[in-house]
């Protein structure tokens, strides 16, 4: 038998004793060293119905130590040490041979595929059962700070390498919402662009935290914020907006703060709407031959490179630490915004 943090009902969290995953030939079992929390994770609670009969063990960021392997897996070894990749596709599909593994056909149009913690069970657990296609190795990572590797920093990751082209010498990088995948963002816009990169958000302790990590210039998002970056792009505009909070506020900055040609990546699922019209470009709306993409998880290669990018020191994650037994109090923290970077739960 093992712990698991659980949904148990709408808006239930309990701390079960289930039993220990078995795992199929193709399979791994890892011994759980650290799992994120996710706003992802706080959405599942808060869902009105429940995501699936059976109660549910939560957690999608996952880093462990491998403690069986499954009788037709060849490569992997017992005591092997890395991360979970979140996307577990069909690997055959024209996609995900050509690398989009995070748009799987075989998850039809929402191109969503099964996710731990969000379908199959997570890692909020001292057990995981993994697909052994989806293991990363992380050589000597701290497992608290390689856990959230597996989506604050293949998220951020995949955003900025969906706007590569735009992030030229003398471009300028905006980051909206400094939190669990801002922060990250920040420092993989400093390690991988020379772009200029401009940190906004509500919070003045945030602010801080991203000029620790790379931001040139930090601002307040608030009425001011368009003006200011337009004062500090020539009146043009960022060549790259990332929003990590996509609420209707920070979608109409983003807008409004793009330059021609830019790159808007809604990152964030606060659900704020664009109000993209069909009409010439003036104004404050979006600019000719700016694009705006839904940029979802992100492709095994795209783990790799932030992985190596951490090993490297080049990305440090702010976290903040809490026992699996303690996961509902770290839940109702990081609803309440009182957690700097991310929640990690230790089994």
């Amino acid at each position: 038998m093992m712990r698991a943090l659980q949904l148990t009902a709408p808006g239930t969290l309990e701390l079960r004793e289930v039993p220990v995953p078995e795992i199929g030939p193709a399979d791994l079992l890892l011994r759980v060293g650290a799992a994120g929390i996710c706003h992802s994770d706080l959405y599942a609670l808060g869902l009105p119905v429940r995501m699936r009969d059976d109660p549910l063990t939560l957690g999608h960021e996952v880093a462990g130590t491998i403690d069986a392997v499954g009788s037709a897996v060849t490569g992997r070894t017992v005591g092997e040490r890395g991360l979970v990749y979140l996307c577990w596709s069909c690997g055959q599909c024209r996609e995900c041979v050509g690398g989009n593994e995070n748009v799987c056909l075989a998850a039809g149009r929402g191109a969503m595929p099964p996710c731990p913690g969000l379908g199959p069970d997570g890692g909020m657990a001292e057990y995981i059962r993994i697909p052994a296609n989806s293991f990363v190795p992380i050589g000597d990572l701290d497992f608290p700070q390689a856990a959230p590797l597996a989506d604050a920093a293949l998220t951020s990751y995949h955003a900025i390498e969906g706007a590569r082209e735009q992030l030229r010498p003398g471009s300028t990088a905006v980051v909206i919402g400094i939190g669990g995948l801002g922060h990250v963002a920040v420092q993989i816009l400093s390690a991988t662009t020379t772009a200029r990169i401009i940190a906004v958000d509500v919070d003045a302790k945030k602010l801080f935290l991203a000029a620790n990590y790379g931001a040139d210039e930090c601002v307040r998002s608030d009425a001011d914020a368009v003006r200011y970056i337009l004062d500090r792009t020539d009146g043009r505009g960022a060549e790259a907006v990332f929003d990590f909070v996509g609420v209707d506020a920070t979608v109409r900055l983003a807008v409004e703060s793009v330059a021609p040609n830019g790159a808007y990546r809604m990152v964030g699922l606060g659900g704020g709407v664009s109000e993209i019209a069909a009409v010439p470009a003036g104004g404050p709306g979006l600019p000719w031959g700016a694009t705006v993409r839904k940029s979802y998880g992100g492709t095994k290669s795209d783990l790799v490179e932030a992985v190596a990018l951490a090993r490297a020191g080049k990305i440090t994650v702010e976290v903040e630490q809490f026992d699996l037994a303690d996961g509902p109090a770290a839940f109702e923290r990081l609803e309440r915004g009182e957690i700097t970077g991310r929640a990690v739960l230790i089994p």
